[in-house]
């Protein structure tokens, strides 16, 4: 039992200063702000990689061609990755001459097989683009009119290789859906605060920009075209690997992108299966160490909840460091969901906890050691 109690008291520990640093990371992380006589002068290519999103792309280009942006300063390039139903139909029919549409089949080598849709759409979109600068975002994402603004602004201020900025979700009052705005919300503070800290880089590829030189200087996805997922993450380590100061963290209400949460729990499931499938590609030891200490102390309260049943000692223990968690996640999401204009959703926070530590020790595992499916295509 004493071994147990040590245990227990470390990773209880290592969690709430992990917690509480993010706070302090955040709060750190300044929201940029662009002057309203500011110039812009950079050319930007948006590239959106499109798998049957039919009901989301026209929304999606809508906002893209309502940018207060220059019209002569970006284009949108929608790769239709292999789609089944009128997604390509519905981007031709913008008929703007800012927006094409460009099938990734036609770039492709059809006697080899491929693994990385993803990452084969992106490289496209790139090859066939004009911009100095790379924004990539997804199909059923939208953005707000001061998004490329401010991405162009801080990229002519700052001049990094790549820039990484806020992604929130539109969820209605579903349990599946404010369940993944509360985790999706917390990722995403996350990725701002340990940024500001240097504890590892996070980010997503609906709202991720960088410049075509740099992505052709480190080989684009070449060495990581085999693994489906991290389209962005394994990017932004090569990235990295040039500069470890060479990516910047935008963060503005302005510049957040709205994305649909999943629909269901299986389809919830599965694309956190597919996130955490790069387990074991970070080539970055704070984050590992960092997700490591997660995990187990995840996996550490799920045991004392299961021995509970055969010991109050362990009951209370589990309890008192459930509580423990939920104190210092509030402590630390309160400002973050302000920020994003979610606070609403923290009131079913304290109740979501249990299904919040099953789900990372289940996900956690099967994005290490198993295959999910995703867009109707099953992954390894």
């Amino acid at each position: 039992m004493l071994v147990i109690y040590i245990i227990s008291s470390l990773l209880t520990v290592g969690y709430v200063g992990l917690m509480v640093a993010y706070r302090y990371g955040w709060a750190r992380q300044p929201e940029h702000i662009v002057d309203n006589q500011y110039v812009i002068h950079t050319k930007i290519s948006v590239i959106i990689p499109a798998r049957n999103e039919a009901a989301n792309i026209g929304a999606c280009v809508a906002a893209l061609l309502n940018q207060q942006y220059p019209a002569h300063l970006y284009e949108v390039l929608v790769i239709d990755d292999h789609s089944e139903d009128d997604t390509v139909a519905i981007v031709t029919a913008c008929n703007d001459q800012r927006v094409r549409c460009l099938r990734l089949a036609d770039y492709l080598d059809g006697d080899s097989a491929i693994n990385a849709y993803k990452k084969a759409a992106i490289a496209a979109g790139v090859a066939q683009s004009t911009g100095e600068l790379i924004v990539t975002t997804d199909a059923d994402c939208t953005a707000p009119e001061l998004w490329l603004l401010h991405i162009a602004a801080l990229y002519e201020q700052k001049k990094p290789m790549m820039i990484v900025a806020p992604v929130v979700y539109k969820a209605n009052n579903s349990l599946v859906e404010v369940f993944q705005q509360i985790d999706f919300m917390s990722m995403q503070g996350i990725t701002a605060a340990a940024h500001r800290l240097r504890l590892g880089n996070m980010s997503n590829g609906a709202n991720l920009s960088f410049r075509r030189s740099t992505f052709e200087q480190v080989g684009g996805y070449e060495g990581i075209q085999h693994l489906a997922s991290g389209d962005d993450y394994l990017l932004m380590m090569k990235v990295n690997h040039l500069s470890s100061g060479g990516i910047a963290y935008l963060k503005s209400v302005d510049a957040t992108v709205s994305t649909l949460p999943q629909s269901d729990w299986n389809s919830f499931l599965q694309q956190r299966i597919r996130w955490a499938s790069k387990s074991g590609k970070y080539n970055d030891a704070r984050l590992t160490g960092v997700l490591m200490l997660v995990y187990f102390f995840n996996v550490l309260l799920l045991l004392l909840a299961v021995g509970g049943i055969f010991s109050s000692a362990l009951l209370t223990m589990a309890l008192v460091i459930y509580m423990i968690k939920v104190w210092v996640e509030l402590y630390f999401l309160v400002p973050v969901a302000r920020f994003f204009g979610n606070s609403r959703v923290l009131l079913f926070f304290p109740f979501l906890q249990p299904l919040h530590i099953l789900y990372i020790v289940i996900a956690g595992f099967l994005g290490f050691v198993g295959d999910y499916e995703w867009k109707g295509r099953r992954v390894k």
